[in-house]
């Protein structure tokens, strides 16, 4: 057995181990860093492969930015584990059947495709001389066109998904809203109301205003001693 076999067996095994550990470690902190270990051991098998910019690439996105917001995340929310792992049990039938379901339309996949292919495409590549970004470039714009725009456009369903989920509003919260803002009329916002005018206060030889309790201006005043 070859040295990059046991290699790969040995990758293969952590990433395995560590993609279970994920799901039954009983800290979010812990399951996050066990996710961490998955993508590396990932990494180290697309390397083996030769995929050195798959491998790179699975590192800086994943590891270096998403996974540190996931840590970031779960560290700063106030998460009741007690009640995780309450319900944990009631969602692990239909989680068996969706896991399952997954694992065998991936052996689908990758069985049409180990057989769709005539020659390795890394050898293909090695005899024209092309690295294997280019040969990644060309086979998902070309050969896998459909499938790439499907994926794009679902992750733009997961996104507008999550934006309208955090969206909240409450009688607390104030919004903007355009088109309420483009149908008002003037009529609705300003009011003129007509409103007689009211007599000049009389005034008395002094020069004072007239002490009368009736006279405009005067209402309630009590005489002077």
């Amino acid at each position: 057995m070859e040295f990059t076999t046991v290699l790969f067996y040995v990758f293969a095994a952590l990433l395995v181990i560590s993609a279970l550990r994920v799901i039954t470690a009983p800290n979010p902190v812990q399951s996050a860093l066990f996710l961490v270990l998955a993508f590396f051991n990932a990494a180290a098998l697309w390397m083996l492969l030769q995929a050195e910019f798959l491998a790179i690439l699975l590192v800086l996105v994943y590891v270096g930015a998403v996974m540190v917001l996931f840590l970031f995340v779960v560290m700063m929310l106030d998460i009741n584990i007690d009640v995780l792992r309450r319900d944990f049990k009631r969602f692990v039938p239909v989680a068996t059947i969706i896991g399952g379901i997954m694992v065998i339309e991936a052996a689908l996949i990758l069985w049409h495709g180990y057989a769709g292919i005539a020659e390795p495409v890394q050898a293909a590549a090695t005899a024209q001389g092309w690295s294997n970004t280019r040969i990644i470039g060309k086979l998902i714009y070309t050969d896998y066109i459909f499938a790439f725009e499907v994926a794009g456009l679902v992750l733009l369903v997961a996104i507008i998904a999550a934006l309208a989920l955090t969206l909240k509003h409450g009688k607390d919260s104030k919004r903007q809203v355009v088109s309420d803002q483009l149908r008002v009329r003037a009529k609705d916002r300003v009011r003129i109301v007509k409103m007689s005018s009211e007599d000049a206060p009389e005034f008395d030889a002094a020069g004072d205003p007239s002490h009368d309790p009736a006279a405009p201006g005067n209402a309630g005043a009590g005489p002077v001693h």
